[in-house]
């Protein structure tokens, strides 16, 4: 297998807006097929981390798109819809916690983000990833810090892979409820944090992270 090309953007300019510069010098580069990748739910303790992939015709129309973090909750369903209804591709997948506490977050999001882009219903041929990391997937990629503010194929990654996992925790709050999962989506909140002492840990809260693994230590 050849290995794939690899470039790391690290510009953090704040004015930068979220538009096509970057799949722009793709396709001069000679990209054809470009996935934006994103994951949430790296700092939670609590779940799966997601990740989605999303590959947009030239030009597509989301006035607005940004960072999904920075949109409000229902900005991003309105964009969840409308970039799964225009999306030439879109794929979600995650990992669960379980995986997270054997192989460490960062190991679980790069095979998340990777689990995304085997289900795209076409291959890409490059790779536009937020972050600091590229996976293990055979075309050019470019890692880029702070790229869900910047590439409008990583912030369309984002708001499908936030709007999913949000979802995901209004449901486990019903399996699990007394945690408030559907308000701080497994956060380290106060009430989560009262919650865990108070209740202890789930099956799904990941034992690996400090406050979990202090309530499993034992004590005299």
């Amino acid at each position: 297998m050849a290995k794939p090309s690899v470039s790391r953007s690290k510009d953090k300019r704040p004015s930068l807006r979220c538009g096509w510069t970057l799949e722009k010098a793709a396709r001069k580069r000679g990209a054809f097929r470009i996935a934006g990748l994103d994951e949430v739910g790296r700092g939670p303790m609590f779940g799966p981390v997601v990740a989605a992939a999303v590959i947009l015709a030239p030009g597509t129309h989301l006035d607005g798109l940004t960072d999904s973090k920075k949109l409000s909750e229902k900005r991003r369903i309105e964009f969840d819809l409308e970039i799964r209804a225009n999306a030439v591709a879109w794929a979600i997948a995650a990992v669960d916690a379980e995986t997270i506490d054997r192989i460490n977050i960062r190991q679980a999001s790069l095979l998340a983000m990777r689990r995304a882009v085997e289900q795209l219903a076409l291959s890409p041929d490059f790779l536009l990833i937020d972050g600091l990391d590229t996976i293990d997937w055979d075309c050019p990629q470019q890692a880029v810090i702070q790229g869900d503010g910047i590439s409008l194929s990583i912030a369309a990654a984002s708001v499908l892979a936030k709007v999913h996992r949000d979802r995901l925790l209004v449901e486990l709050d019903r399996e699990f409820p007394g945690y408030g999962l559907a308000s701080h989506k497994g956060y380290c909140s106060p009430e989560h944090m009262e919650a865990l002492a108070r209740l202890g840990p789930t099956p799904l809260h990941r034992k690996s992270y400090s406050p979990v693994a202090q309530t499993l230590l034992p004590f005299d």
